[in-house]
């Protein structure tokens, strides 16, 4: 069995989601000094590849440390879709269906392409990476609820497209862009009560997920195989960073 590593390497450049807090590593304790290295970090929970809670967005949802370990790691499916994404595709169930078979209370991981923009990397845009990433829809979210996932990750900075996010408000020179790549006004795509639907309407029924998927995910292509998440266990925590492994058969 080979394990693969799916997790962006966590760095003082790791990114917070728009507008969160980047994190901060110090040292506390020196060898010159103390004879031992220590060290503290402070960040917001949604930075770099991480999962999220039901807590997020549900009011009185779930914690981390209330997510079982056999449902953090079970078998799924990784699906290249990357060949269709570009900059704001929607995405719907058929770029998933038409590529490979999914079962009922699988992980689903999709890979958009979107990680070789991500910090650190050779095509590194964070711009491009947070603000024009591809996105699911009302559609492709209630198509999460009927499969019964046990949780969705992507390698992009929300499930949401960004224009269904509050992105839209905190730079109206993206969703200018954006409305002029359409040529119609964002709310006759997105309407504004549906902001966030890709975490509101799965996380509402206990289908979370793990975002900026990273690692060697373009290298797995579309299989199936055992996926475990390992995020922290934090009771009242409502996302934690996270390693994310693909265990595949030889």
């Amino acid at each position: 069995m080979k394990l693969v590593d799916l997790t962006h390497t966590f760095t003082i450049h790791t990114p917070g989601w728009v507008g969160y807090p980047s994190p901060t590593l110090s040292y506390f304790q020196r060898h010159a000094t103390n004879g031992i290295v220590s060290q503290k970090i402070d960040l917001p929970l949604h930075s770099g590849t991480h999962f999220d809670a039901e807590m997020h967005i549900v009011s009185g949802g779930k914690d981390l440390a209330s997510v079982p370990l056999d449902k953090l790691c079970r078998e799924g499916v990784i699906v290249d879709i990357s060949e269709d994404m570009d900059d704001w595709t929607v995405i719907k169930p058929e770029h998933i269906t038409s590529r490979v078979e999914v079962k009922k209370g699988d992980i689903l991981l999709y890979h958009t392409g979107w990680q070789r923009f991500y910090n650190g990397n050779p095509e590194e845009d964070e711009e491009r990476y947070f603000l024009r990433h591809p996105g699911g829809d009302r559609e492709f979210a209630e198509w999460i609820i009927d499969m019964e996932l046990a949780w969705t990750g992507f390698d992009t900075g929300s499930g949401d497209h960004p224009m269904n996010t509050s992105i839209r408000f905190k730079r109206p020179d993206a969703l200018k862009a954006y409305e002029k790549e359409i040529g119609k006004d964002v709310n006759e795509v997105f309407p504004e009560e549906d902001i966030f639907v890709m975490h509101r309407l799965p996380f509402g029924q206990g289908i979370t997920h793990l975002e900026n998927l990273g690692g060697d995910v373009a290298e797995v292509g579309t299989r199936r195989c055992l996926i475990g998440a390992f995020p922290i266990p934090i009771e009242g925590g409502e996302a934690s960073p996270c390693r994310v492994v693909a265990f595949i058969d030889d």
